[in-house]
């Protein structure tokens, strides 16, 4: 990666005072958010390990159903045993913390405990959880006096029960009996899941590593062509501040809900639908809303300027659009390996750190189908046209030709992944930053970093759908 400084366009001097002043105050402030965002993020739970035990929940339900060849391939050892460990080292967790064990998990342990014939445990398990509220309460009660309650009842609870697959069946067998349950077609569909989660993502590592050695040759034997000239916004290193400090951060992150979240709480606190389907639509709307501010002072800043080069300031560049998505592809496969490369060494050296975005617990346990739309149009397609535009297609350019290339996409990235204030999550998404901020390189088009974006919150959100569902 070159790391001379380019030529992009003319900076803007005689900022005012008043500007420079601005600039340094959204600047204190943003690092002030953004520090204790990633502070803050230590305590928020990890998704990690749900979405871990969600697979081991699938290779249970799935043993019956995987023939032995691929069977090692999908699930490791015994998947029944392995899922009961996890499940004891999330109760334990929870009671060392001083909180109460989640129903959920409580009831899926009593269940895994009958099945295996550990019936004194599982009495004890129901015994606790019979004193929570909700369906699990509802539905220990039931086991634990299995007499006093008819059919009819038991599959009332059974309608109210939410969680995953592997409880609800449980649940179901427990309550009404095996034959009653559909016992065949939820093992087909949790080895259809099981191999959504796993094969897809396999073939995409061996892709993008095949791309990766292929890139790394040509490179090599210098068949690399050069990068096309930065084109890019002419703004000076205050207007970028302002923009990214003082719109992202401060108008944007901090301004924009206290303004926002409470008015649209109040809206929908008296809408006769679900409370997953509000989260939903306070999500799209509210990040609907964050987007406004820093745009519009992105326009502002852009207005002066002029038309710009061709294809504009911000060289989207969609068209030909077959173009912009194979080179989002192959920007998406090769990051791949890497990512998963930093995530799997972060978690052998310092375990899981927690602070996941609340956005991923919110899609794992959202089983509303509208609800899911608007976190899947937030995560598709608002934040990456939104997340491009300032750190590709407004900072690198402009930091590239302060510092040079290599500098540049280094400081688009790290600040890229600041702004997602999960200290957890700041090193895979430094390397996704940083794949970003080589396509833009390469490519010279926004649009291709755009659907490259797009491209990996996809399988993200398309993961946590087939393990929640």
């Amino acid at each position: 990666m070159s790391t001379e400084k380019e030529s992009n366009s003319p900076r803007r001097s005689d900022t005012p005072n008043w500007k420079s002043a601005l600039a340094l105050v959204s600047l204190a402030l943003s690092l002030l958010l953004w520090l204790n965002g990633l502070v803050s993020s230590l305590q928020r739970p990890s998704v990690g390990d749900d979405l871990s035990r969600r697979q081991l929940e699938l290779s249970v339900l799935a043993q019956g159903n995987l023939s032995e060849p691929i069977r090692p391939l999908l699930s490791s050892g015994d998947p029944l045993q392995t899922l009961q460990e996890s499940l004891q080292n999330a109760i334990n967790d929870s009671e060392e913390e001083g909180r109460n064990p989640p129903p959920g998990l409580l009831l899926e342990q009593a269940l895994l405990l009958q099945r295996t014939g550990d019936s004194s445990q599982a009495q004890t398990l129901l015994k606790q959880l019979s004193q929570e509220g909700g369906a699990q309460q509802a539905i220990a009660t039931v086991l634990l006096n299995p007499e006093q309650h008819g059919r009819q009842s038991r599959e009332q609870l059974l309608a109210e029960l939410k969680g995953s697959t592997l409880v609800r069946q449980w649940s179901c067998e427990a309550l009404l009996g095996a034959e009653a349950c559909q016992g065949d077609q939820v093992a087909r569909q949790a080895s259809v899941q099981l191999l959504a989660v796993t094969l897809v993502p396999g073939l995409g590592l061996l892709g993008g590593i095949a791309l990766l050695i292929r890139e790394l040759w040509r490179r090599w034997r210098g068949k690399t062509p050069a990068a096309p000239p930065w084109l890019g916004p002419a703004l000076s290193g205050i207007d970028t501040v302002l923009l990214v400090a003082g719109g992202f951060v401060v108008v944007g992150e901090l301004i924009t809900p206290l303004l926002v979240a409470p008015l649209l709480t109040r809206l929908l606190q008296d809408w006769p639908i679900e409370a997953v389907l509000k989260q939903g639509i306070s999500v799209v709307v509210l990040y609907g809303a964050l987007m406004t501010g820093p745009l519009l002072i992105l326009r502002l800043l852009l207005k002066p300027l002029g038309p710009g080069p061709q294809g504009g300031w911000l060289q989207f560049r969609w068209s030909p659009l077959p173009l912009c998505f194979g080179q989002a592809l192959k920007g998406f496969l090769m990051v791949l390996p890497l990512v998963s490369l930093v995530g799997w060494l972060q978690g052998q050296l310092f375990g899981d750190p927690g602070g996941s975005n609340p956005l991923l617990e919110l899609v794992l346990n959202g089983h509303n189908i509208p609800a899911l739309a608007c976190f899947g149009i937030t995560a598709i397609v608002l934040a990456p046209l939104f997340e491009e535009t300032i750190f590709r297609g407004a900072l690198l350019p402009v930091a590239a030709r302060y510092w040079g290339s290599g500098w540049g996409i280094v400081v688009s990235a790290a600040v890229f992944a600041v702004a997602h204030s999960s200290l957890g999550e700041f090193p895979p998404l430094m390397v996704l930053g940083l794949g970003l901020g080589w396509l833009r390189w390469r490519s010279g088009r926004l649009g291709s970093c755009v659907l490259m974006h797009a491209l990996w919150n996809s399988l993200t959100f398309a993961n946590l759908v087939v393990l929640g569902w």
